[in-house]
């Protein structure tokens, strides 16, 4: 199969290996596709067994061009999402902080302001292509706001983080490869502005926690130190935005196909958060990841060596379901079954409920204002990656 087309649609290689007994080696993944809801959670639930070393390997690596500008960085220091143990809980733990559930309420009053702003922006323009226009501003502005950017940064600092997944999930000339290069340590200086400010005057917000968290004490911050903070917030820039950005996408591509979803969302609004977890286990936002094998060990019928690599799909555990549920159709109003789109366990996505919470908000808004909503365009491609589940445009109509 053409790696592009798995991509875009991997749900039918996903079903077959739910099919299929024990497990699936995928030559697209190099990596042996753990697909069934029971065996994700195991390994979600063994990081001792199933290490997030490399869990997300690039699929291009930079040439040497690219490389000589990324050593003008900060990058290139371990990140939460690829940390185990004792390292992984002292990475995560200021991002537990930070995004906290009082800090969470906190925000909500900021992402309604911005939601209500974006959406009048075209509310009277009768069409918008939804991605570029809103999936992709607020979560930006949130995330934004959240880690203690100015808001004049915010456009530049997205635009970084994303060259950052570009240069490794997107095939470019070399030309492509330096100039998404340059954007990345562009950002990483910008980051390490911050960091170094926020050891000076501490803030409410994760610039600061991430100081606090990661480089106790008062003493001017050691390079090493400076380097750790910007790699993960670099990190977290990135996956605080693309995650919601796809949930956006998704949840509306989903409502608007099946119109019948979106007419009873609009007569029943209590259907909301029914309709924001039906949205993350229909499409996870984010496909998988992957675990290196750390000793022998059976998984799903299948024997396991140490150094193995294995991709965990959280969208292939949200349609494994029997048949009479109907896991591939979607539905708002059936009775939720728990998914794993967000993961389990020591890597559960520390920042779900925050993006739960914009999808949430942005419904309300929409149900509210523009009820005569409708898919413009059927014609919908996704994007060609696993790391975000989303179209790459999404043309809307009222």
């Amino acid at each position: 199969m053409n790696p592009q087309a798995f991509y875009r649609d991997p749900y039918p290689l996903y079903a077959e290996a739910r099919r299929t007994r024990g497990l699936t080696f995928v030559p697209e993944l190099n990596a042996w596709l753990v697909s069934r809801r029971e065996d994700v959670r195991e390994v979600l639930s063994k990081p001792e067994q199933f290490s997030s070393a490399g869990a997300l390997r690039p699929d291009y690596l930079p040439g040497k061009a690219a490389l000589s500008e990324l050593i003008k960085g900060f990058g290139g220091v371990q990140a939460v999402l690829g940390a185990d143990g004792d390292a992984h809980r002292r990475l995560r733990r200021p991002l537990t902080r930070g995004l906290s559930p009082a800090r969470v309420a906190a925000v909500l009053p900021f992402v309604t302001e911005r939601a209500e702003a974006l959406i009048g922006s075209f509310a009277g323009d009768g069409q918008v292509e939804w991605m570029d226009a809103y999936a992709k501003l607020l979560p930006a502005d949130v995330i934004g706001h959240l880690i203690g950017l100015d808001p004049a940064d915010v456009p530049g600092a997205i635009q970084g983080a994303q060259q950052a997944e570009s240069l490794v999930f997107t095939e470019l000339t070399e030309a492509g490869q330096v100039e998404a290069a340059k954007e990345i340590v562009t950002l990483q200086h910008l980051l390490d502005g911050y960091v170094r400010a926020r050891r000076r005057a501490p803030r409410d917000d994760l610039f600061t926690e991430m100081v606090r968290g990661l480089a106790p004490g008062s003493e001017d911050l050691t390079l090493d130190q400076r380097r750790e903070i910007v790699s993960n917030v670099q990190n977290l820039l990135l996956a605080g935005h693309l995650t919601t950005t796809a949930l956006l996408g998704t949840v509306m591509l989903n409502l608007l196909r099946d119109r019948r979803q979106w007419t009873l969302l609009c007569e029943q609004p209590q259907l909301i958060p029914a309709a924001v977890e039906e949205a993350a286990r229909f499409e996870a936002p984010i496909q998988g990841f992957r675990r290196t094998v750390t000793t022998d060990v059976t998984l799903g019928e299948t024997e396991l060596h140490a150094n193995d690599v294995i991709f965990i799909s959280f969208a292939s555990a949200g349609r494994d379901a029997d048949a009479d549920l109907r896991p591939d159709e979607f539905d708002i109003s059936r009775q939720a079954f728990r998914h794993l789109s967000f993961g389990h366990g020591p890597h559960g996505c520390p920042g779900s409920q925050i993006a739960k919470e914009q999808v949430r908000i942005t419904l309300e808004i929409l149900i509210r204002d523009l009820p005569g909503l409708r898919l413009a365009r059927t014609d919908v491609t996704m994007v060609p990656t696993l790391i975000h589940r989303s179209p790459e445009a999404l043309f809307l109509a009222w």
